[in-house]
């Protein structure tokens, strides 16, 4: 009598999990690897222009943000430094909590109440709160507000002298 073995992998295999075809694990991992480089470069780029293209750390005051950031060149590459350097972190710590966690097994409120789960959706909710707050700073940073005190602006704030 002759057994045949289903092909690993396959819908009828009984090792198949839900959403098995998107393989997450890999994209995570290829992220990873190209974020990294990006961010390296973008970070000696970053430290150039902050630390050594200037005056050093001696100018990095209040000024030297307001004065950068009123290019939209410099708004947007802080943005994606940003991002990718926050989405980097979080994709690593969500590695850590998939590796020294136990995810249970099943659903309902055993799921929802577990470690695992409190943890990675605490840090998607830092990862999405950080993001928003970043971005909203850097696009609305205005550092010569028209309705503020004049004795409080910056001396090269126009209302303040």
């Amino acid at each position: 009598m002759a057994v045949t073995l289903n092909e690993p992998r396959t819908k009828d295999s009984p090792v198949v999990r839900r959403g098995a075809g998107k393989n997450w694990e890999k994209w995570g991992w290829v992220y990873m690897r190209a974020s990294g480089l990006v961010l390296v470069v973008m970070i000696f780029g970053h430290l150039y222009v902050n630390l050594y293209a200037g005056d050093g750390v001696s100018a990095l005051d209040f000024a030297f943000v307001a004065g950068k950031w009123a290019s939209p060149f410099w708004q947007w590459y802080d943005l994606v430094l940003l991002w990718l350097s926050l989405i980097h972190g979080a994709n690593g710590m969500r590695t850590l909590i998939n590796d020294y966690s136990i995810s249970p097994i099943g659903t309902g409120l055993k799921k929802l109440l577990s470690p695992h789960f409190i943890m990675k959706s605490a840090l998607l909710g830092a990862t999405v709160v950080l993001l928003i707050l970043g971005t909203l700073v850097i696009f609305t940073f205005d550092p010569c507000p028209v309705s503020s005190n004049p004795e409080l602006l910056p001396s090269f704030c126009p209302a303040a002298s």
